[in-house]
């Protein structure tokens, strides 16, 4: 954990395909998105990951959307502010099926502005599942190595931070692999590793996930380390991680729309004021905006 026993809280305020849904209203459009994370920062928050929605309320990879949404939680709070490359996933209405955005689509998320402070990306394939988070059928779901080599260089080029989603223990030693081809150092101390269960790839048990956590730490010593789950596991892993002295727990209404005790949050203040009671039994604290800077090691 950072220094001072100090924990960076992520709110994940949206995804892709969360909707309303039992009394727990989904941000949407860029004001409701930046008056959600204002609110969350002023609960505990220092990170808010958001998915950009289109006016119709559907998941939209329009740079600028993102752009709006971007200048629009900036006017309102300090947090820190990611995207990521799994963008613009869209359901047919008619059938049901998913559509997925081109490898192109996703790297232009890169090139925002005004800019994203952070980044984040699937360090590997697998077959997503989340039901919880409105993808109720097993879908294949591609990161080719191009794709992750193109985001790992270009975002490091930035300055910023990287999050790779550990789907799986196996995509550790994919990304060992890139930093043995020279791609990055994985001794570098903002490797960011987001280890997590119930994605579908990785089951929402505790001794696969403190085995993914151990192996990261063995192969990326210097990296941050973070948690998060699915569902009514979320908060047993945000307890996991944060006895583990993990750097980093992420909650939100994009995984789960359950609070501790199986009630519904009506939002994602909600989680994160949970977030912080989990962390106060354990003596810790959420760090702020300017602690998680730089552990990100990101400047202003």
């Amino acid at each position: 954990m950072l220094a001072g026993n100090k924990v960076i809280i992520t709110v994940a305020v949206n995804g892709g395909m969360q909707e309303n849904r039992d009394g727990a209203v989904v941000p949407k459009q860029p004001d409701e998105i930046a008056e959600e994370a204002a609110r969350c920062y002023e609960a505990g928050a220092s990170l808010v990951h958001f998915h950009a929605r289109g006016p119709d309320g559907r998941n939209s990879g329009d740079k600028k959307i993102y752009a709006e949404t971007i200048r629009q939680i900036r006017a309102r709070s300090p947090i820190l502010i990611q995207t990521t490359n799994g963008i613009g996933v869209r359901r047919d209405p008619a059938t049901g099926t998913l559509h997925w955005p081109s490898d192109e689509e996703r790297l232009g998320i890169l090139a925002i502005n005004p800019p994203q402070d952070v980044f984040g990306i699937a360090a590997g394939s697998a077959d997503f599942y989340n039901p919880e988070g409105n993808y109720p059928g097993e879908t294949p779901y591609v990161n080719s190595p191009e794709l992750l080599k193109s985001t790992i260089q270009a975002v490091y080029a930035k300055g910023s931070a990287l999050e790779y989603e550990v789907v799986e223990a196996s995509a550790l030693h994919r990304l060992l692999r890139y930093a043995n081809e020279g791609i990055f150092d994985r001794h570098r101390d903002n490797i960011w590793l987001l280890h997590g269960g119930g994605f579908g790839a990785t089951p929402a048990v505790a001794r696969n996930v403190i085995f993914s956590i151990d192996e990261g730490q063995r192969l990326f010593p210097q990296a941050i380390v973070g948690i998060t789950a699915t569902g009514r596991d979320m908060f047993r892993f945000v307890t996991l991680g944060i006895a583990m002295s993990c750097d980093l727990v992420r909650v939100g209404l994009e995984d789960s729309i359950h609070l501790p005790d199986g009630t519904v949050a009506k939002d994602n203040v909600e989680m994160v004021r949970a977030a912080v009671e989990i962390a106060a039994i354990y003596g810790a604290t959420p760090a702020t905006v300017e602690e998680a800077r730089g552990r990100f090691g990101i400047a202003h």
